[in-house]
């Protein structure tokens, strides 16, 4: 426990919330660029049908509250001094809420929920190719204004306070921000607007005509503030102190920061449930390849007036690929043990086990929601351990699918590439995966903090704590780095077997092999 000497200056830090899908969590992020002791609550999601996801808005309040003030007292007691409060959030998840009671008048509808996505595909072909060009992705599978429009119509209480001026609308940021604020500011920012569906890239401003196009009223939309702009003072009520709350920011563009994404072809994969890779772009997006699914232009940052571009891609199956084999087929006792066993196995030519991790669909290179998992090339022969390593090569395949996507989009190599998140840990994945990347991997030391870490660090640097994010970036320790072992003849001869599988599971002979620069 460090004490802060008599007559010493007290270290400062910033008080960093991350509201996560399934959790939220809170620590100081001192001026040294290292979190602090971080705090965790579990939130509950609920499934009330096969396509609807909800959460309880005033449930992630409470979580939130909890594990800030508990990181507020954990650092009271060690004399660091609090200077500003920076948000991360899950992104595109959407509330309504009654701004004089602050209650909310329904449950929050979640990034993941569905229930529109069959209707919003009678929009895609007039509406697809002008979305992507000035927001960066197409009509996709969600719509938070559109859910909002149809609760306004449906529910009379809802109807009824945005007759009377009293119903607010908007993603976390908004609700926590509004909350945080004693009901002061009402805003949200680009990295959490793009999620939404609804945001100009190039003009920091509101696609009126899409979101009017599915019903849903301008009034109701929160003012649009740059990620670092200030979004006013925490309400002492709240929190026990009161410091400018300098910095929002979606979950995933903190963690992009906190990992070194700053410059254009810096990138990151974070390997959890699913996995994402981003890349920055510059300040010019750039934009989705027609020929590429699933790799989406982004505000990766706006700092200031000026925009900072990034591309994404996602995959939904890593680490519950594991979870499954371990948890509910029972083949592995552990994520740790399948790696040790698939470490066993060493490269070969020739036929293989192979497994497709389309647990749950096929994002990138191209769209098949429906597909499904696949094993296959099984002889009397395979061990346990070649099954293990089939897994894990099937992981790493399908992320470098998406890092191919996003090179082939940004037309430019990745000059760095940063990796983290708990499925991370596993060395054997990771050799796999430079191999079939080509790239060197460097696993970031503290990935579990990254988006705490990101948004702090944007919300330090507009506090003059540090002097800029490479300055507070580049200073943090450097991780392990994995080099790839494979000559360029045999990786693509592994990365075209790769596409044969997918091409014969999906039956899409249109898949052809992504060129990286």
């Amino acid at each position: 426990m460090t004490q802060t000497l008599p007559g010493a200056a007290p270290r400062r830090g910033v008080l960093a919330i991350d509201e996560g899908t399934t959790g939220t969590r809170a620590g100081v992020v001192l001026d040294s660029g290292a979190a602090h002791e971080v705090f965790y609550r579990s939130i509950r999601v609920s499934h009330p049908d096969d396509l609807s996801v909800e959460q309880d808005p005033m449930e992630i309040w409470t979580a939130t509250l909890e594990v800030a003030r508990r990181a507020i007292g954990a650092a009271r007691a060690e004399g660091i001094a609090i200077t500003a409060v920076a948000l991360s959030t899950q992104r595109a998840t959407a509330m309504l809420w009654d701004r004089v009671t602050g209650r909310p008048l329904l449950p929050a509808v979640v990034w993941q929920d569905r229930r529109y996505a069959a209707e919003l595909t009678a929009h895609e072909a007039r509406w697809d190719a002008a979305l992507t060009a000035r927001q960066g992705l197409p009509v996709g599978a969600r719509a938070p204004f559109l859910w909002a429009a149809r609760q306004i119509a449906a529910h009379p209480e809802v109807s009824a306070a945005h007759r009377e001026g009293r119903l607010l609308f908007g993603t976390v940021d908004t609700w926590l921000i509004w909350r945080l604020t004693g009901g002061a500011v009402h805003a949200t920012t680009p990295t959490n607007a793009a999620s939404s569906g609804g945001y100009l890239l190039e003009r920091h401003a509101w696609d009126e005509e899409w979101i009017s196009h599915l019903g849903f009223p301008l009034d109701l939309l929160p003012e649009l503030r740059s990620d670092d702009a200030g979004f006013g003072t925490t309400d002492p009520a709240a929190l026990g102190i009161a410091v400018p709350l300098a910095a929002s920011m979606g979950d995933q563009h903190a963690a992009l920061i906190a990992l070194g994404g700053l410059a254009a072809g810096q990138g990151m994969c974070m390997y959890g449930t699913g996995a994402f890779v981003d890349a920055a772009t510059g300040t010019t997006p750039a934009l989705p390849r027609p020929d590429i699914s699933g790799v989406l232009a982004q505000p990766g940052r706006r700092q200031g007036d000026i925009s900072h571009y990034s591309l994404e891609a996602y995959t939904s199956t890593a680490g519950s690929a594991l979870r499954w084999l371990c948890d509910d087929l029972g083949l592995f006792a552990s994520p740790k043990e399948l790696g040790e066993e698939a470490g066993r196995v060493p490269t070969r030519p020739g036929r293989t086990p192979r497994f497709v991790p389309a647990l749950a669909g096929v994002r990138t290179p191209v769209w098949h929601p429906e597909a499904t998992a696949a094993l296959t090339g099984l002889t009397l022969a395979t061990t346990r351990a070649d099954l293990a390593r089939a897994v894990l090569d099937g992981i790493a395949h399908s992320v470098c699918d998406l890092i191919d996507g996003v090179a082939a989009t940004m037309d430019a190599p990745f000059t760095r590439l940063r990796v983290g998140g708990g499925v991370a840990g596993s060395d054997p994945l990771l050799r796999i995966q430079a191999d079939l990347t080509g790239l060197p991997l460097e696993r970031v030391a503290d990935s579990a903090t990254a988006s705490l870490r990101g948004t702090a660090y944007l919300a330090g640097v507009a506090q003059g704590l540090w002097g800029s994010l490479e300055e507070v970036v580049e200073a943090q320790p450097h991780g392990r780095i994995f080099e790839p072992s494979l000559g360029a003849d045999e990786r693509t001869a592994q990365r075209a077997a790769w596409r044969d599988v997918l091409i014969a599971h999906l039956k899409d002979p249109a898949l052809t092999p992504l060129t990286p620069h």
